[in-house]
């Protein structure tokens, strides 16, 4: 086990990976420099320009040559630096990576990961501060993944590289500096598992990313008033675990659900539909 952050363990797993199959890649915006924060750096000097691929400024052009590439048998990751910007490329995203396999019949797949960072930081203001998961759990043929621990973003960013889908990797921003014991070696998440951080009798939390942390702190305050919570990091949106889910509701009778997106229309509604039906 090592104590390293959230962004040196997603840059690790990125590094690991393109180390052990030549067929991945990486392509963005400032990607040569490091990435906007830091989360490709050091990267170039080891795989050159050609792997980790400086983009111009145009996430259109960015995800749909990425969709191409993907097709012909590469494994692109693609880093759009805020999901916001990601706006830009929705038609490339949704009207032809996740519909690819569809449409084609199974003759080709687009195995590719697609990097948006999510959630409130500091001063980044209303067009680089959304969360924006739920839109892409709406779209069949998408993965959806939200890590929230370090140990999570190097598992499940090894897990999307290998997918054969394409996975929508959304990345706290405030989460980057978070720092977390991560297994050594290879360390694979699954994706559709949730984790149970804390066991409780008395009302079921289910979260995913920045905001598990919040929960398990309110679970803590709980547990001072003698009320225990139990509480699950979600994960993956798509395909989520709904069997962990229902278990847990099944015994605590409550069922709470904690997300930073807009509660109109978020993912939240889902899982409760789910647990009321």
């Amino acid at each position: 086990m090592a104590r390293i952050s959230y962004m040196e363990a997603a840059r690790q797993a990125l590094a690991e990976e393109m180390r052990r199959d030549p067929l991945v890649w990486a392509v963005g915006e400032d990607l040569g420099r490091g990435g906007v924060f830091g989360q490709y750096r050091g990267l170039v000097e080891e795989f050159g320009p050609a792997r980790i691929s400086d983009a111009p400024i145009s996430e259109a052009a960015i995800l749909g040559a990425s969709v191409g590439a993907a097709m012909m048998g590469t494994r692109p990751v693609v880093e759009m630096r805020f999901s916001d910007f990601a706006l830009c490329a929705v038609d490339e995203l949704v009207n032809q990576a996740a519909k690819a396999r569809f449409m084609f019949g199974g003759q080709t797949r687009v195995p590719m990961v697609v990097r948006e960072p999510i959630g409130m930081w500091r001063s980044s203001a209303a067009q680089h501060s959304q969360s924006l998961e739920s839109w892409y759990a709406h779209i069949p043929g998408l993965v959806v993944a939200c890590p929230a621990t370090p140990a999570d973003n190097k598992g499940m960013l090894k897990s999307a590289i290998r997918c054969d889908d394409p996975v929508v990797y959304m990345e706290h921003k405030n989460l980057w500096p978070l720092e977390d014991e991560v297994p050594d070696g290879e360390h694979l998440v699954p994706f559709g598992v949730a984790r149970t951080l804390r066991e409780g009798r008395d009302v079921t939390i289910v979260s995913w990313s920045a905001q598990v942390h919040v929960c398990a702190r309110a679970a803590e305050t709980l547990a001072q008033h003698r009320i225990e919570a139990e509480v699950i990091d979600l994960r993956t949106l798509w395909p989520w675990d709904q069997e962990t889910v229902l278990a847990s509701v099944s015994r605590t009778g409550r069922l709470l659900i904690a997300h930073e997106a807009v509660q109109v229309g978020g993912f939240g509604a889902e899982i409760a539909a789910v647990v009321a039906e």
